[in-house]
């Protein structure tokens, strides 16, 4: 029995790991990804400003892959046939009995006029490293500074971790006072997050915002960026020297080149509860490439929902206990929908913290709580050398 999960950072290799732990030689487990290398994203935030290093957070995949009996392939996976059942790759192609897709997102860079070509991006090592060059120029020649993200983004949580943590950075380079900050979301309000919010969540980003001066655009698109202005839906040109604008994400051409999977304009999969796609009955999606519909009605300025490293873990185990089932002929699947997933988060404030806790990440809910730590971001290190931790050892049973 063959089974290949494409894509390798949280959902695949966790789903990879634990279909192999507990099937041992009963299965062929093989993971294909392009990158080498596992990145600890939630922690891209910090290397711009020097908190991290990007060694810190990277762990080789294939050592701690072969150590568990998962086969894995440093390629890029092009295109699928299920009928067949061959994933093609630029290098070869790969028999399957079963395949996961884990293969995260795709960055929409050409969803803003100027947005390619004059905004920065840290949800890539690359992209993180750049901006932290930008920024050494930038504090030899301070200036306005717009962080956000635009129409159709989704991953509104990093960008608020990244503004507070670059307004912590200008106050220790001593330029706060040459600055002016402002923060662009379409959230209809403060700390909507793509979840519809959370309990004093509004109430508790409105007083960070006045407390570090940081002049806030809600329900706002990005009309156009250019190398020194932020044009915005309401009528609004914000001046500026540094931007960081998160855009909206979609689906890999690994998707968008098969046809077959029937995906959506948004080139994520369809999937039933159990993370099984809706028509294909051999093929699973985990993690960002699970397509999620927002439980909320949209607005003017459109917005998507936040895929996150928590949930991400949660489908890869739910997708792996679900293909053994399917393997050994169990027709009882497990069933947890996104939103159906407990909300757990912390979110960074510049060595502050915000923890939200949840018992589901969409609403309804029955607990929902956040928690400011205004002495340090214990919580966030924590997860982090948890994670690598976890992931430096192939243990994927652990939370």
């Amino acid at each position: 029995m063959k089974v290949l999960v494409v894509g390798g950072n949280f959902a695949g290799s966790t789903a990879a790991l634990e279909i192999k732990r507990k099937l041992g030689n009963e299965v062929e487990v093989t993971l294909i990804d392009r990158n080498p290398d596992f990145i600890y994203i939630p922690s891209l935030i910090w290397v711009p400003i020097g908190r991290r290093e990007v060694d810190d957070i990277t762990i080789p995949r294939e050592k701690v892959l072969a150590r568990k009996g998962v086969v894995f392939v440093q390629d890029t996976a092009t295109d699928v046939d299920t009928e067949t059942q061959i994933v093609y790759t630029e290098h070869g192609q790969y028999r399957y009995d079963h395949l996961i897709i884990a293969t995260g997102p795709k960055v929409q860079f050409d969803a803003v006029p100027g947005l390619k070509e004059h905004n920065l991006y840290i949800g890539t090592p690359v992209g993180a490293m750049k901006t932290r060059e930008k920024l050494e120029e930038f504090k030899n020649n301070p200036g306005p500074v717009v962080i956000g993200a635009t129409q159709g983004a989704g991953c509104m949580g990093a960008a608020y971790e990244f503004l507070f943590n670059l307004e912590k950075w200008l106050r220790d380079q001593k330029i706060r006072k040459k600055v002016d900050l402002h923060w662009i979301t379409p959230e209809p309000y403060l700390g909507h997050f793509g979840i519809d919010g959370m309990p004093l969540g509004e109430t508790m980003l409105k007083k960070f915002m006045d407390m570090f001066h940081i002049t806030y655009h809600t329900s706002v698109a990005v009309e156009k960026v250019t190398e020194d202005e932020v044009f915005l839906s309401d009528g609004t040109s914000i001046s500026s020297r540094f931007k960081m604008l998160m855009p909206p994400f979609t689906g890999v051409d690994f998707i968008k080149n098969s046809p077959e999977l029937h995906c959506g304009e948004n080139q994520f999969i369809p999937t039933l509860p159990s993370y099984r796609h809706t028509e294909i009955e051999n093929i699973w999606a985990a993690g960002l490439a699970v397509n999620v519909a927002p439980p909320f009605e949209q607005g003017n300025v459109p917005f998507s929902v936040p895929k996150t490293g928590y949930p991400s873990d949660v489908t890869g185990k739910i997708v792996a206990h679900n293909v053994i089932n399917a393997i050994q002929g169990i027709e009882k699947m497990e069933e947890k929908p996104w939103g159906k997933i407990a909300g757990l988060c912390v979110m960074d404030a510049g060595e502050k913290e915000v923890l939200i806790v949840s018992n589901s990440l969409f609403k309804p809910r029955k607990f929902a709580i956040m928690i400011p730590n205004v002495l340090f971001d214990f919580f966030k290190v924590f997860l982090e050398k948890y994670f690598l931790w976890k992931l430096r050892r192939g243990i994927s049973y652990l939370p």
